[in-house]
């Protein structure tokens, strides 16, 4: 019974963007680690059949059962290996075992299919042999690369160098592992090495976290001392990694709604020695950008919910058809905290990014909060990035699996535009009128110095006592105007 619990438990926070899947089952605690791992993943790569069974046959109203330990016990009754646990529970299952399994065989006589695995998402089907490698980023707030490295290297790893490319991740085998092409402090291991228990893990020196979750703190970069805001912060990672950024220094404010997910956060930067932070249980939605703690921040990192579509453990979710009236609330809503990220008076950089691999979400947002942003442009983001934003947005990062070796993701920076002249603003006017660009009719005539210059230009060189003379009559002759 605690399985098929913990088991519910880890699936709606996975599905919830609470943490990765196996970082939640590791610090779960549970008795058996792999058992229950086996079951949250399993149970997510047919979850939408699941859901399909569980809808047909009304379970939910009939036995009273939450969702996900519905979807658990139904995955392990008619797929895994049969309900493990006794009691009420398995002699449930039991009673509605039949209609289950008729339901399960109507589904394959409609998919023209005779085994569960084909029942598969085909998206799901396509990438099941692209891997994900282990991603460690070094915590530099609590040691350095180097002794990272060398501490790994005494315990039996193998250390390759910096990697030049994507066939060097794929040939990561056992124990060898790479610096990253891109991230200078972040390691790269075969997908199926384990640090959870590993000490410097639970010392926080080193911190599990996917590369393209790296990208949005990496890309904003701000600067030691300054003031910056993770809009929507928990569960923490991206928080840790501006803070060793930041060298500890100056003033990070983290917001995040669910109060839960902050208390969690709380423990992972006190873990990872971050001590410039300041938590807030509030919605960055209602944070007053005019406010005068806020005068300072010149960078705002934003990672708001989204579907998840790109999270690969999820991608069985996602490969159906969208609800779209979901994507279109999530994309109004994502664009509303852009849109208020660039409100506050001094911000220079804004990142947005998130795991969604939906243009509702990434592309559409930006195009629409730049229309109503004219103060803001985009910057073009690694030129050596594989994957770019869909056009004309290509100045935009876009991650897969199959490209780049992570999980989907999107990322944008918008920065603030430079002062313009008096001449930029009356051309911009210009042209957004439909005119064509004019000489700015109140503008002064050239100075005495520019004069001069256009005079030296068109004239052969003269003697120092003719410049003299020049600069003498032009200053009698504006007195006398005047």
């Amino acid at each position: 019974m605690a399985l098929y619990l913990k088991a519910a438990e880890i699936l709606e926070k996975a599905e919830q963007k609470k943490g990765a899947v196996k970082t939640l089952v590791y610090e779960s605690k549970f008795q058996n680690i792999k058992q229950l791992f086996a079951l949250v993943c399993e149970t997510q790569k047919y979850s939408s059949v699941l859901q399909e069974i569980i809808n047909s046959t009304k379970l939910l109203k009939e036995t009273k059962l939450r969702i996900h330990l519905a979807k658990v016990l139904v995955y392990d009754l008619l797929i895994g290996h049969g309900v493990k646990c006794g009691g009420a529970w398995k002699t449930m299952m039991l009673k509605h075992r039949s209609r289950l399994n008729a339901a399960l065989a109507r589904i394959k006589i409609k998919r023209k299919v005779s085994r569960n695995q084909d029942l598969l998402p085909a998206s799901f089907q396509q990438t099941q042999d692209d891997v994900i490698p282990r991603y460690v980023r070094v915590n530099t707030l609590k040691t350095t690369l180097e002794d990272v490295i060398d501490y790994l290297k005494r315990e039996g790893f193998s250390y390759q160098g910096t990697a030049s490319g994507l066939e060097d991740l794929d040939r990561l085998s056992g124990k060898t592992f790479l610096c990253d092409l891109h991230l200078q402090d972040l390691l790269v291991f075969s997908a199926k090495t384990v640090f959870h228990d590993h000490f410097l893990y639970k010392a926080g020196h080193i911190i599990l976290q996917d590369k393209a979750s790296c990208l949005p703190a990496f890309l904003l970069n701000p600067q030691v001392g300054s003031h910056v805001i993770d809009a929507c912060a928990a569960p923490g990672n991206k928080t840790s990694h501006l803070a060793a950024i930041m060298k500890n220094k100056g003033k990070l404010f983290a917001f995040d709604l669910d109060a839960k997910r902050l208390s969690t956060m709380s423990t992972l930067l006190l873990r990872a020695g971050v001590t410039c932070h300041q938590l807030a249980n509030q919605d960055f939605l209602k944070v007053d950008p005019q406010s005068s703690e806020y005068k300072e921040v010149k960078y705002i990192l934003l990672d708001p919910s989204c579907s998840g579509s790109g999270m690969v453990c999820l991608r069985d979710e996602v490969s159906e058809p969208q609800d779209e009236g979901r994507l279109q609330a999530l994309a109004t809503f994502q664009q509303r905290c852009l849109n208020h990220a660039l409100q506050f008076p001094q911000v220079q950089r804004v990142v947005y990014s998130t795991c969604s691999i939906h243009s509702q979400e990434n592309e559409e947002v930006v195009s629409a909060c730049l229309q109503q942003n004219p103060a803001f442009r985009l910057v073009y983001l690694l030129p050596n990035w594989l994957e770019r934003g869909h056009e004309p947005f290509t100045e935009c990062l876009r991650a897969s699996t199959a490209k780049t070796r992570t999980h989907g993701f999107f990322v944008a920076m918008l920065e603030r535009r430079p002062p313009q002249t008096d001449k930029e603003n009356l051309v911009i006017t210009t042209l957004a009128s439909g005119g064509e660009e004019k000489q700015d009719t109140h503008q002064s005539g050239p100075s005495d110095e520019e004069q001069e210059n256009m005079e030296t230009e068109n004239e052969q060189p003269t003697n120092p006592e003719s410049k003299k003379k020049r600069r003498r009559n032009r200053k009698k002759h504006k007195q006398q105007e005047s």
